[in-house]
């Protein structure tokens, strides 16, 4: 009877295992090295889209709401991380007393008597530069150290009225500033006819690695640093510092707000710097 052949097994040997570990172990180094530096190239370019696209946010947010600074408003602290200005909603014309051809005779903005109501040429607007009530009227404003034309200052006379009522032509106000201010012999009528619709003075400043906007506080005759009161909400965070100044070219009717914020990156390198520069129109 013949004895059955049983089939040959094979398998790997200790030695022929350790060989093709090293191997692979040679080729994985060389694959990671390989991608290293792809793969950190793409991180760091993540990083860094990151930090700039959180500095071009900030900056379009700052150049916003800077563009709006009622004219002559913008001040800046003494250690240029806080910038301030009084908000403005619309800008409007009023009726005044040497306009003509109004029939039936309607009510002017006066500098002769208290009268609180006036006519707003072309009508109030709606929508969002609808003024409310709350709101105020500002005339001829002229800055810090320029009073009664400094709309932050009222602790005396001054060019800044809270309004009270409106209809679809007109605006009341709480009191008549302008007529007190030709009372003392410093009437600062606008050549243009032109007033303003504020809301209340806007900060932005940096605290703590964050750059902060603070708004709906109180106006003040002085720049408060921070501000106190109101409201106050972070627009971006691992600031590592910020820069604002303020040049105003008073024979140009205008103003330059410089603006340099450095951004902390994830990666910890080296903080990411933009710089802006943005024109501000001041004729009051």
């Amino acid at each position: 009877m013949n004895a059955r052949v049983q089939p040959r097994q094979r398998g790997f040997t200790l030695l022929e295992a350790i060989a093709v570990i090293v191997i692979t172990g040679v080729i994985g180094t060389f694959i990671a090295g390989f991608l290293k530096v792809p793969v950190s190239t793409y991180l760091n370019a993540v990083v860094r889209a990151e930090a700039s696209d959180l500095a071009d946010h900030s900056m379009r947010r700052l150049a916003r709401d800077l563009r709006l600074a009622l004219p002559n408003s913008v001040r800046v602290d003494g250690s240029n991380t806080y910038v301030e200005y009084i908000d403005t909603k619309v800008g409007l014309r009023y009726l005044a007393e040497d306009d003509v051809g109004i029939a039936p005779p309607a009510p002017y903005l006066s500098w002769n008597s208290a009268a609180l109501t006036f006519t707003v040429v072309g009508g109030v607007p709606g929508g969002r530069h609808a003024p409310v009530v709350g709101d105020s009227v500002v005339v001829y404003n002229l800055g810090a150290d320029q009073e009664p034309g400094d709309a932050y200052n009222c602790s005396g006379v001054c060019n800044r009225a809270a309004i009270t009522a409106l209809s679809s032509a007109t605006i009341t106000m709480a009191n008549n500033p302008f007529y007190l201010q030709a009372g003392a012999g410093t009437p600062l009528m606008s050549p243009g006819k032109r007033f303003h619709v504020v809301t209340s003075p806007v900060s932005y400043g940096c605290s703590g690695g964050r750059l902060i906007r603070y708004w709906n506080y109180g106006f003040q005759p002085t720049q408060q640093v921070p501000p106190v009161g109101g409201q106050q909400a972070v627009l971006a965070d691992n600031v590592a510092s910020c820069n604002f100044t303020y040049t105003g070219l008073a024979s140009q009717r205008s103003g330059i707000i410089g603006i340099t914020l450095r951004f902390n990156q994830r990666d910890g390198s080296n903080p990411m710097t933009l710089l802006h520069q943005i024109s501000v129109d001041n004729t009051p």
